[in-house]
């Protein structure tokens, strides 16, 4: 049972195949493994296990699915699975049950996936760390005590734990990206649009979101996504289809790249050595694969960055109270929320409509200030985060320093954030380890639509500097 826990989903579901393992013992191994590290972790807040093993002693007849029998957890933020809870990490929705599938739930069940359970969240995923008051703190399995960032870090710290190969995320400012740089595992935020969010939204935030996972290998990252990806019925965007599958990308030689790294944001932070460290590393490593590399950064207005993305972030959390409010019937009031959530929704009625509208303006018009960057470049590394793990409670406030959580909040997603205004396709690898064995990320940014970029040179990346041998000391 331990063991099929080390294996990737793809492998997961070719035992499954084969008839060596059968999905109801596939999924047991996982339900032990939440049993047997969860009471640690806090990762997954609502168990499905009756209901997978249901699912799971049925997979015979669906055997032609890609990931028949393969365990999976979904996040507890926008992902509706008919007949479960579904709270986004608030007091608000804490009975709320939903009716009916969401598309990208619906996709994933297509696939074969059997969803053992939901993960934690911070609220309304509005936060870089996942200690939200409803369910407590999720702790990272390389040290118990810190974050697994967020906002999907109770997916990441399950993956990265063994309670299942891979986890359901999503994305508005780095919340993929940054739970699997802390936890060590592989995080895609696709292209906009990519991926569906219907039949409940068309875009989130403008386009900020996308959804995904987070994964142990680059070529789950990539199988899943041709399970999930294209526009669904009434998207109101969709980038290009891809020129060949995306699982046919991992292992091909991505030719001799043009890559810029640098160990800045474009918007001024503080920036741990760790980190800087990190993306060295990866820039001297793929220099040694043969890539053409050197520093270089955008050039953008970092004042009208932050700006930007504030506006945008403020108006997305209090319109996802005000949808919720009117979806539920029912008047949002200061205790069914937590301060902070709160408090960004009192920010926001002090802003016009009109607010909002700039803002998506100049978020536009940054994204095309960037784009020729990429054409001299076709990716960007950089740190995925500005900090290595902290502890839980970091990001806590301070009442001696009144502004220091809104301003780690705000500079740890330094690096990650811009690939949201933007809209482009970016990657986080686990390709660094501090001394105190605490996993450190590498972004690579790619060209808007150009995921086949990234998963070539991540594959090339994992397979001379493999990672799946790594694991927590908890679960080792």
């Amino acid at each position: 049972m331990h063991d099929l826990m080390r294996l990737d989903a793809v492998e997961q579901a070719r035992l499954i195949r084969e008839g060596t393992v059968s999905a109801l013992e596939m999924v047991d191994a996982s339900i032990k493994a939440i049993e047997q590290w969860n009471p640690v972790l806090n990762a997954v807040v609502t168990p499905l296990f009756e209901r997978a093993r249901e699912e799971a002693s049925r997979v015979r007849a669906r055997r032609g699915a890609p990931f028949s029998g393969v365990p999976f957890l979904l996040k507890d933020f926008l992902a509706e699975y008919a007949g479960t809870r579904l709270t986004e990490g608030s007091r608000f929705l804490h009975d709320h049950v939903s009716s009916t599938d969401s598309e990208l739930v619906a996709r994933y069940r297509h696939a074969g996936f059997i969803i053992v359970g939901k993960t934690n969240t911070p609220e309304f995923a509005s936060k870089p760390t996942t200690e939200p008051e409803l369910f407590g703190p999720t702790g990272n399995p390389w040290n118990p005590a810190f974050s697994a960032s967020g906002s999907s870090g109770g997916s990441a710290s399950a993956v990265a734990a063994g309670m299942a190969a891979l986890a359901h995320a999503n994305d508005g400012g780095g919340s993929i990206r940054c739970p699997a740089a802390w936890c060590g595992l592989v995080g895609l935020k696709p292209t906009r649009g990519r991926n569906p969010l219907g039949p409940g939204y068309g875009d989130m935030g403008a386009g900020l979101v996308c959804e995904h996972v987070v994964t142990r290998s680059v070529r789950d990252t990539a199988a899943v996504l041709d399970c999930t990806a294209g526009a669904d019925a009434g998207a109101p965007y969709s980038p290009s289809a891809p020129k060949r599958p995306f699982a046919a990308e991992v292992g091909l030689a991505p030719g001799r790249l043009r890559l810029a790294f640098s160990t800045i944001p474009v918007a001024p932070a503080e920036v741990h050595p760790e980190c800087r460290a990190a993306v060295i590393e990866a820039a001297r490593r793929c220099e040694a694969l043969g890539h053409h590399v050197e520093e270089a950064v955008p050039s953008v207005d970092a004042s009208r960055f932050t700006e930007i993305f504030t506006t945008l972030w403020l108006g997305m959390v209090a319109w996802t109270i005000r949808d919720w409010a009117r979806r539920l019937g029912r008047e949002p009031r200061a205790e069914d929320f937590e301060a902070h959530t709160w408090k960004m929704f009192s920010l926001d009625a002090k802003r016009k409509p009109s607010d909002f509208l700039l803002a998506v303006q100049d978020m536009q018009r940054m994204a095309r200030e960037i784009a020729p960057f990429f054409d001299r470049y076709d990716a960007w590394l950089t740190p995925t985060t500005t900090q290595p793990p902290q502890p839980n409670g970091w990001f806590d406030f301070d009442p001696v320093h009144p502004g220091q959580a809104a301003q780690r909040m705000g500079d740890v997603t330094k690096f990650t954030a811009v690939a949201n205004l933007t809209g482009q396709p970016a990657i986080s690898l686990p390709l660094h380890w501090t001394a105190d064995n605490l996993p450190v990320g590498v972004q690579i940014i790619g060209r808007y639509g150009d995921e086949a970029t990234l998963l070539r040179l991540a594959s090339q990346l994992e397979s001379a500097h493999p990672w799946q041998h790594r694991w927590p000391p908890l679960v080792s």
